[in-house]
């Protein structure tokens, strides 16, 4: 039996009881469903004001929201079935893990691309306007998400290519290990997290920004705390790299605590960076704060 049987069956043998499963599934829901009104609010302030989407740097910020905002609804739907239904369709299961795996590998890149533009409008800013545009925005937008299907549409290939038809016609409790087995695919991933040189480019920008932030220039010492919150959020997002060796050790730990262990991960990796997205420009960036606030002051005052 391999990790990923031995993982599954354990799930399924030490199953939480029902007060439990309730108070963890209601936890789960609620933060989505949290997480998920305020980036809706965000979006709705970026759509309303022309300044925000003639800004590249803003653009990729809401970008970013909608990212976060289907990963965390699937996160929530796949957490919900791994307890009420349990096992599910391979071909419904695979629908889910590859947007999900999509926008689990957008996130460190659009991260990345913030803070590429972050270093360019600190420490080139005389060719910010003319490197930084809104078309030349969108076309990366599509470059990333291009990038992070293609890797998601490769594991299904080589599923289809290796697994027998039956497979297909199974039903399987849904997580990437069970629905995309093959080794190959686990080797394909870690080299593709590897050229994607998130790392280089987090450090190389923040070093670079850290270096200009010596001038005392207030612009550069926020963009400092800035990248080191993105460096934050990326540190974060880049453990769900590490998630299926991480429950392998959890799994020979603790056996018995199994599914706690993964709950706490659960939250970690997937809540607590979706999280972070609101506080970097609704609680740093004046412009958006202030505009959010006429927002919800609109919203609360009488009509």
């Amino acid at each position: 039996m391999n990790a990923s049987s031995a993982n599954v069956t354990v799930v399924l043998q030490y199953r939480d009881s029902l007060t439990k499963a309730v108070i963890k599934n209601v936890i789960v829901v609620v933060l989505g469903i949290s997480i998920n009104y305020i980036n809706a609010g965000l979006i709705h302030t970026f759509c309303k004001h022309q300044l925000f989407y003639m800004n590249p740097r803003y653009v990729l910020f809401i970008h970013l929201v909608v990212n976060d905002m289907v990963q965390m609804t699937l996160t929530v739907i796949l957490f919900v079935i791994s307890y009420i239904i349990r096992q599910i369709n391979v071909p419904i299961c695979c629908i889910l893990i590859l947007f999900a795996l999509s926008t689990t590998e957008n996130t460190p890149l659009n991260l990345a691309c913030m803070a590429v533009e972050c270093y360019i409008a600190i420490c080139v800013p005389l060719r910010h306007g003319q490197i930084c545009t809104v078309n030349r925005t969108l076309m990366l937008i599509g470059s990333i998400w291009a990038t992070s299907m293609f890797s998601a549409l490769a594991d299904l290939f080589i599923t289809l290519a290796t697994e027998p038809l039956d497979f297909f016609y199974s039903q399987v409790f849904c997580q990437t290990q069970t629905v995309f087995p093959n080794p190959i695919i686990i080797k394909k991933r870690e080299i593709t997290y590897a050229v994607f040189l998130v790392w280089i480019t987090i450090f190389y920008t923040y070093f670079n920004i850290l270096f200009t932030a010596q001038t005392a220039s207030k612009d550069a010492k926020k963009a400092r705390k800035t990248i080191i919150l993105h460096g934050f959020q990326l540190l974060l997002c880049m453990t769900t790299y590490v998630a299926p060796q991480l429950s392998t050790v959890l799994l020979q730990w603790f056996p018995k605590n199994y599914t706690d262990s993964l709950f706490s991960v659960h939250l970690i990796v997937q809540v607590l960076p979706r999280a972070i997205s609101p506080i970097i420009y609704d609680v740093r960036d004046n412009t958006f704060r202030k505009y959010l606030k006429r927002y919800l002051l609109c919203k609360m005052s009488p009509q």
